[in-house]
């Protein structure tokens, strides 16, 4: 078979569904170069590809402007699985004439279901009483009902919205905040005062982190900020891990600043084994999961391809070919 283009595939959540798509790559003439990948390819492990193929199906591999250069001529096109590109940088795509393409709104809901099950969980305390009550003790603890609580967003865009509406429907306190405050409708019918972040630090019980990864977002909770949060609110985040400086939140909990967080993202992913994270009870973790979400995996899994051939130039999918993702 003469092949019209080689693509790597990366992206892990996408590989398992590989052998279904099989027929939509090889019925437009695709070569598919499939990666070894965990979580996603560093710049070292990115290289040795360089130079061998036309696109891209990536994960949050670490395509830095070096990496870009590398790739460049032959590279067309990186197709992201999801929304998230902090992990590319954009202006060297840009110079070296590379399209970047990925899915807004991918996951807003399976996010923001997530979120507020940090939130219950906190508030209710269901997850250490099942842990007690399995292990053998009989203790009940103080909860909260969320109609009495603050809930502050940082990042009032899709997700961020989403996550308030579901907490209105608790009868929560809604704070929000952002670099560039959403339009007066929005605000007014998710019935959500946007502050400062001092202000919404300092007055939530609860702290969302739904913004990008961008320079004014990285680092963004660190020692100062922390220290500005009451010491009985519990911090969620469902973002990227660089906003949080992660060694800053390890002090503040272990010192009783904080009462707890919820994290499903890290600065290094996988979190490491030796992270002083996994070691405390009032932290709650998952692995970079909050997006899970049969249907949307499904509708991620087809707007990736189709973004890609698209840039190729490549007649669109034969999704017939896959009766089910």
């Amino acid at each position: 078979m003469t092949h019209q283009a080689s693509v790597l595939v990366s992206a892990p959540y996408l590989l398992p569904v590989l052998p279904r798509l099989r027929p939509v790559f090889d019925a437009a003439g695709v070569e598919i170069i499939q990666a070894e990948v965990h979580e996603r390819l560093s710049e070292d492990e990115l290289l040795p590809y360089a130079g061998a193929v036309d696109g891209v199906i990536s994960g949050d591999d670490r395509f830095t402007a070096s990496v870009l250069e590398a790739f460049h001529p032959r590279l067309k096109v990186i197709s992201k699985w999801g929304t998230g590109i902090d992990s590319i940088d954009q202006k060297a795509a840009q110079l070296w004439g590379i399209q970047i393409r990925n899915t807004p709104d991918a996951f807003t809901d399976a996010v923001a279901d997530s979120v507020m099950a940090y939130v219950l969980s906190f508030a209710r305390g269901t997850p250490w009483m099942d842990k007690e009550l399995k292990a053998g003790g009989w203790r009940k603890r103080p909860g909260r009902a969320l109609k009495e609580s603050t809930l502050g967003v940082v990042g009032v865009g899709r997700i961020g919205r989403a996550v308030l509406r579901r907490a209105a429907g608790f009868g929560m306190r809604l704070l929000g905040t952002d670099i560039k405050d959403p339009p007066e409708r929005v605000i007014q019918s998710l019935a959500v005062t946007m502050v400062p972040l001092e202000d919404l630090l300092a007055q939530s019980d609860f702290v969302s982190l739904n913004c990008d990864l961008n320079p004014t977002s990285a680092g963004l909770i660190n020692s100062r900020t922390l220290a500005l949060m009451r010491p009985e609110a519990v911090l969620v985040n469902t973002s990227r891990g660089p906003v949080i400086q992660e060694g800053d939140l390890v002090h503040a909990l272990k010192e009783g600043r904080l009462a707890g967080a919820g994290l499903d993202v890290f600065e290094e992913e996988p979190l490491p084994l030796d992270s002083p994270l996994r070691q405390m009870d009032q932290v709650l973790l998952a692995p970079h999961n909050a997006n899970s979400s049969p249907e949307a995996w499904a509708r991620v899994h087809r707007n990736t391809v189709d973004n890609l051939f698209e840039a190729l130039g490549l007649p669109p999918a034969a999704w017939g070919e896959v009766p089910s993702l």
